[in-house]
């Protein structure tokens, strides 16, 4: 009976993550399988939706800034040698409270490494900006350099660049189960059984339910996404940045128009626990949908509340804290997870590869990567 044959690595998960990680490990000359439920990029998983923001000062804290900054020279490297558009510079404004601690930790974290970061009044913000609306009380930060990446681009990116280096990609093919041995992991999957000595597990939505074992604290979460109809002269990416608005206990994003299609805004909190596998592109099945997204509009992006050209839904894996989860497996090794991106990971989605492609090769990375451990859910 043959033997299955023996990755270097095995990448389970292609999307944002793993597929980047993939292309490093490949740049590095590791025999790498990627293996995928689905085809990225698509529309099952986290990296959907056309963009995702890329913030430098960081409110979720200014631990996370050394793998940002690392993060925007890389995704600016893959924008230089990719036929895809990678990242846009509209800059990012933040609006919110004068007391908002998410605004006050993003000064700080821009003070900390010197970042260019210009603290903006209501009056500010409504000259420069003329489609908006502020209350009073409200302020803003405007980073200038930061902006918006084109999510699935970025993931075509990533995989072309893996396949040229040698990857193997198995896709369409859900992986059922994980057999742990000492010198390497079986891959069960309905098609194949495959073997490689280090695995990293970067399946998203799924990861509680490839290693049951570990009673990982994730929750994964349906979100939507609108983009509406709004005026070409405020809302176009040749005026208008991308930007956040703290509105009481929620949160709210969104980018300029691109090519015509509309203001896109979603909400970074809320949304609907979900079994992932019931997921569905079903925009407009709840009220809320549209209609948190239309009263974010009506108080302060009047001009854009227009017609809805589009909604979309996608996943957040959210971590109990909210913060990453990134380490090695407890009790086996030669298995690395990564999950729990809590609707702010893609960002880092370079930077992570770089770093899974470091733990697996060298065992180690130059990071702090000791907020992300498993066992602060332990302690």
């Amino acid at each position: 009976m043959s033997q299955p044959v023996r990755y270097d690595v095995a990448v389970i998960g292609a999307g944002t993550m793993g597929m980047s990680a993939a292309s490093f490990l490949t740049e590095r000359g590791a025999h790498t399988l990627v293996i995928d439920a689905f085809d990225p990029p698509h529309n099952k998983g986290s990296h959907h939706g056309d963009t995702r923001m890329i913030r430098h000062a960081y409110g979720e804290g200014r631990a996370y800034v050394s793998l940002v900054k690392r993060a925007q020279k890389l995704w600016e490297d893959l924008d230089r040698t990719s036929q895809y558009p990678i990242f846009k510079k509209t800059g990012v404004l933040g609006i919110g409270p004068r007391d908002s601690a998410f605004l006050g930790e993003t000064i700080a974290s821009a003070e900390k490494y010197d970042l260019p970061l210009q603290r903006l009044s209501k009056g500010d913000i409504e000259t420069r900006w003329p489609g908006l609306s502020i209350p009073d009380d409200y302020i803003g930060c405007y980073e200038t350099e930061s902006g918006l990446l084109y999510s699935e681009n970025a993931i075509r990116a990533y995989r072309e660049r893996a396949v040229a280096n040698g990857a193997e990609l198995v896709m369409n093919t859900p992986v059922e189960s994980l057999e742990f041995h000492e010198d390497g992991v079986t891959i069960v999957t309905s098609e194949a059984t495959l073997y490689a000595k280090k695995v990293i597990v970067t399946v998203g939505a799924w990861a509680k339910q490839l290693l049951p074992d570990l009673s990982l604290p994730l929750t994964p979460t349906r979100k939507v996404v609108g983009w509406f109809e709004a005026d070409e002269t405020l809302y176009s990416d040749a005026s208008f940045p991308s930007f956040f608005v703290e509105d009481n206990d929620r949160m709210f994003y969104g980018f300029p128009s691109l090519d015509g299609a509309g203001l896109k805004v979603g909400r970074t909190d809320g949304g609907q626990a979900i079994d992932p596998n019931l997921h569905t592109q079903d925009f407009g099945r709840y009220e809320a949908d549209e209609g948190d997204l239309r009263h974010f509009l009506a108080t302060y992006i009047p001009e854009a509340n227009g017609a809805l050209n589009q909604g979309k839904t996608c996943l957040y894996t959210m971590s109990d804290d909210h913060d990453f989860i990134v380490d090695v497996h407890p009790e086996h090794h030669n298995v690395l997870i990564a999950c729990g991106f809590s609707g702010h990971g893609f960002k880092f989605g370079s930077v992570m590869g770089e770093v899974l492609s470091q733990l697996t090769l060298d065992g180690q990375t130059s990071f702090d990567l000791s907020r992300f451990r498993l066992a602060r859910f332990r302690a």
